[in-house]
């Protein structure tokens, strides 16, 4: 059967679509790029015309989007995957996040996150299994909106993934400004098995700057095993694509979920792992004793803040003047420690020491917390050599004792 969809009687058709439930879920499985597991879903509308007749998204998404009419959609398939997630919850089988695309239209609309939340809420979902997406296009024509709307998804606990970045309006400020936490690289920067040298360059510096930015990437459109193994040592996290499975029926996806297989041999994660990942792991583990780590430069009289978490102390400038960096630091000592602190990371001092061989300074001084509290920590200067370099560099690493 063909039915004729235009923007006459798209109205029409799309409201008769929803109230009868033609338009149904498919969901494509998402898999950890390592172990092949099944971590999530997202969320696709097929309109079921017929038993032999499903309508492209392709097809009635840009005349719904044109008319507006995709806001309905959208609520829509919000609310049928939380009626999925939550009959699986009931029956205590296992759930994933799955992922919901919300129109840039949403985000001109105050009540939205409100909604999605009573949505959520209603079926009794934490909001951890519900991932809000947005594609990148949408700052171009929202702007300022789309930045506050995704703070206020990320507030109310969502995840937020900015949708289909590198489909031809890709901008840094969108990922700089946008406080979404997950990143997917759309199907088109994949081609063949990325052979390409351009392509694997501009593939590898997504990822480098994505997994430099704390942000769970999601590589979309993957086909063949030639680019997983690309992927792999770019540090992707998440793998979605027909290489593992295209976009199924809710019982199928069930089916799926209460399988629990995973879509690659089991391997030595030390073999399957890029250095990418090694290195994101060696560096996890160094946040993990210190907290504070600062990178300077005594010939420039400069720094800047490597990782600031979990430390006494958070009201520390993120780049600047290495000078007034000490000042402040010894602002935050206790009164009994403030000239220690400040004559063992004196300037001129550490440049001449350095250049008479010394290769570390470590100091132990009470700093006050945010808290209130002074605790003892422990402050150590690595001091280091770039060879293209003659300037003076230093490696802060800080922890608390106590």
């Amino acid at each position: 059967m063909k039915i004729d969809i235009n923007l006459d009687n798209i109205n029409e058709l799309i409201h008769q679509a929803l109230k009868n439930k033609d338009i149904k879920v498919y969901y494509q499985p998402k898999y950890d790029a390592l172990n092949g597991k099944l971590v999530g879903a997202e969320a696709l509308a097929r309109w079921i015309a017929d038993e032999k007749t499903i309508i492209s998204p392709s097809i009635f998404v840009p005349l719904l989007e044109s008319t507006g009419l995709v806001i309905e959609l959208d609520w829509y398939m919000l609310d049928e995957t939380c009626r999925f997630l939550s009959e699986r919850k009931k029956r205590g089988d296992k759930v994933v996040t799955v992922s919901v695309n919300f129109s840039r239209i949403h985000t001109k609309e105050p009540d939205t996150v409100k909604r999605i939340c009573e949505i959520v809420d209603s079926y009794g979902l934490s909001h951890k299994y519900i991932e809000i997406e947005i594609t990148e296009s949408a700052l171009t024509y929202s702007g300022e909106t789309v930045i506050e709307f995704v703070k206020n998804v990320r507030d109310a606990g969502f995840d937020a993934a900015i949708d289909d970045f590198g489909s031809g309006l890709s901008s840094l400020n969108f990922v700089k400004d946008v406080p979404a936490n997950v990143l997917k690289i759309d199907k088109s920067l994949l081609s063949g098995n990325c052979e390409n040298e351009k392509e694997r360059i501009v593939l590898e510096s997504i990822f480098d700057f994505a997994n430099r930015l704390k942000l769970t990437t999601v590589a979309e459109g993957v086909e063949t095993k030639e680019q997983l193994g690309f992927l792999r040592t770019c540090g992707c996290n998440i793998i979605q694509g027909y290489l593992f499975a295209k976009p199924m029926p809710a019982a199928e996806f069930s089916k799926l979920l209460d399988s629990d297989d995973t879509v690659s041999d089991e391997e030595d994660i030390l073999v399957t792992q890029p250095h990418a990942s090694a290195t994101q792991l060696l560096l996890d583990a160094v946040f993990m004793r210190f907290p504070l780590i600062i990178l300077s430069n005594l010939t420039r009289n400069s720094f800047y803040m490597m990782v600031y978490e979990n430390f006494s102390s958070k009201s520390c400038p993120s780049t600047g003047v290495y000078t007034e960096l000490i000042q402040h630091g010894a602002s935050t000592m206790h009164p009994d420690d403030r000239e220690l602190f400040s004559k063992t990371f004196d300037l001129e001092d550490q440049i001449n020491a350095v250049r008479n061989g010394q290769k570390t300074r470590t100091v132990i001084t009470r700093q006050l917390g945010d808290d209130g509290v002074y605790r003892r920590v422990e402050t150590t200067n690595y001091y280091v050599k770039n060879p293209s370099s003659e300037d003076l560099l230093v490696i802060t690493l800080s922890r608390n004792l106590e």
